[in-house]
């Protein structure tokens, strides 16, 4: 794909996302890979909903923005170290839902399991129910490389992972393409619902 279809597609996802309430306001940031060594990344402080051509830019995979005079999401990081994990990784979305950031404040472990739900079958890798989906939950940290550094060992240690929560704050998640990543959000949140009804009405 050229650099103008991904960056619609970007645009796209946020449109989405923050019609879905998953992405409000200035929150949120998304990502698609431009090529090896290359990604293409929201511009910090932008509405989500409302993304122009110009709200992206170009970064290496170190994060260090390749256009003069954009700055990169504080976040870029986290987004990079994923393209560098995984080769086959075409699309990071971070997202800030109420579902994503209340849940994660509501458990007292560092991860979560969902088990027998069918919606399991939509994360890349699951073929049945049958199975269980681990999600780890980071405590949240202002300081990016210090919460990458604790993200890498639970991705080499977990390679079938399909996105983890950082808590009180929300979601990544990513596939080979956007339409894969956007699944997948969709997916998470139809479980983080069902999760949250469930434990309200077992109080």
């Amino acid at each position: 794909m050229s650099r103008e279809q991904l960056a619609q597609e970007v645009i796209e996802a946020g449109r989405f996302l923050y019609g879905r309430g998953w992405s409000p306001a200035t929150s949120s940031n998304y990502s698609a890979r431009l090529s090896v060594h290359e990604v293409l990344l929201t511009v910090s402080g932008k509405h989500k909903g409302q993304l122009g051509i110009d709200d992206l830019l170009a970064t290496d995979l170190a994060g260090n923005s390749l256009e003069a005079g954009k700055k990169p999401s504080a976040e870029t990081l986290l987004h990079t170290q994923l393209y560098a994990w995984k080769a086959e990784i075409g699309a990071v979305l971070h997202t800030h839902s109420v579902n994503a950031t209340v849940l994660s404040r509501l458990t007292a472990g560092d991860h979560l399991v969902f088990e027998d739900y069918e919606l399991q079958k939509a994360f890349s890798g699951v073929s049945t129910h049958e199975s269980k989906v681990v999600v780890p939950i980071f405590d949240n940290d202002q300081n990016i490389a210090r919460l990458a550094g604790r993200v890498q060992p639970w991705l080499e240690a977990n390679p079938e992972c399909v996105g983890y929560l950082i808590r009180g704050h929300g979601l990544y998640t990513w596939g080979p393409s956007m339409s894969d990543a956007l699944r997948q959000v969709e997916a998470f949140e139809f479980l983080f619902e069902c999760e949250l009804k469930v434990r309200a009405l077992q109080r």
